[in-house]
C-alpha cells in the first residue's frame, strides 16, 4: 500500500475531520511506531505502522463502497456552511466516507461513495475513461448539427472535451430527452457542453457508471456495492 498523509489516515479512522486531525498532530498527541509526530506533512502506511492518539491505537478503517441514488437538492460535499442535505447523510456507514466525483445539487442519479481514496482517484481520473451516462431533458429540439458537435468534443475553459455519445430518447416540440455518455468528469460538464451548443437543460440524471445503474434502488436510497461490482470497477480502471 502506498503511504498516505497522517491526517488523512486519522480522519479515515473516524478520529475527526482532516483539519481537526492536523491540529491533533501539531498538538503533540499522535505517535507513529511509538515516536512522537508533531510536524506536517508526515506520511504513514496505515496497514503497517502503529499509530496512536492520546495513547490509544487507531485501527485502519475497512474499505467500504456504496451506490446512492441521489435526489435533487442534495449536495456532494462532506461539509456545508449552509446546512443543506448532503449525500453522505443518506448513507448509513460508521466509516468516514466521501463522494467519488460530484453531482451538482440540481442533478439526480447514481453516485459512488467510499473511504478508499486510491479507488476513487482511479474512477475519476480521465486517463481511465470510465463511461458515465446521463438522461437529459432539454427545452425544444436538438438538431443534427448540435449532436455532431457534442460527439466531436466541445471546447471548455479546461480544454476540449473528449468525444461524447449522444442518443435521442424523445423528440418533442417543447421538450426533448437525450442520452449523453462521457468519459471525463469536469465540473458540470454535461450542462456546460449543452450550453455551448445552445441547448437549455431542464433536468439532468446520471443513470449509469460503467455498467452500474439504479435498478431496484429508490431515490434517496443506497446500497453497498457487491464484491463483483467493486472488482468490475477496479478492472475497468486497471486497478485490480
Amino acid at each position: 500500500m502506498t503511504e498516505q498523509r497522517l491526517q488523512k489516515v486519522l480522519a479515515a479512522a473516524g478520529i475527526d475531520s482532516r483539519r481537526k486531525c492536523e491540529e491533533l498532530i501539531l498538538s503533540g498527541v499522535v505517535r507513529v511506531n511509538r515516536k512522537l509526530v508533531d510536524k506536517l506533512p508526515t506520511f504513514v502506511d496505515p496497514e503497517k505502522d502503529v499509530i496512536t492518539v492520546n495513547g490509544k491505537k487507531i485501527r485502519a478503517a475497512r474499505k467500504v463502497y456504496f451506490l446512492l441514488n441521489k435526489p435533487k437538492g442534495v449536495i456532494c460535499t462532506n461539509s456545508d456552511p449552509q446546512g443543506r442535505k448532503k449525500a453522505i447523510d443518506l448513507v448509513h456507514a460508521p466509516e468516514r466516507i466521501f463522494c467519488v466525483g460530484r453531482l451538482d445539487a440540481d442533478t439526480t442519479g447514481i453516485i459512488i461513495l467510499t473511504n478508499d481514496s486510491e479507488f476513487a482517484n482511479r474512477l475519476t481520473h480521465p486517463r481511465y475513461g470510465l463511461a458515465k451516462t446521463y438522461v437529459v431533458g432539454i427545452k425544444g429540439q436538438i438538431t443534427g448539427e448540435q449532436i455532431e458537435k457534442l460527439k466531436k468534443g466541445i471546447w471548455l475553459a479546461e480544454g476540449k472535451t473528449g468525444k461524447a455519445s449522444v442518443k435521442i430518447l424523445k423528440r418533442g416540440y417543447r421538450e426533448s430527452s437525450i442520452g449523453v455518455t462521457i468519459r471525463q468528469g469536469l465540473n458540470r460538464q454535461v450542462r456546460r457542453m449543452l450550453a455551448k451548443v445552445g441547448l437549455s437543460v431542464k433536468s439532468l440524471k446520471r443513470t449509469q457508471i460503467g455498467k452500474l445503474n439504479a435498478r431496484g434502488l429508490g431515490v434517496g436510497k443506497s446500497r453497498q456495492l457487491s464484491k463483483n461490482e467493486v472488482a468490475y470497477l477496479r478492472k475497468a480502471t486497471n486497478s485490480a
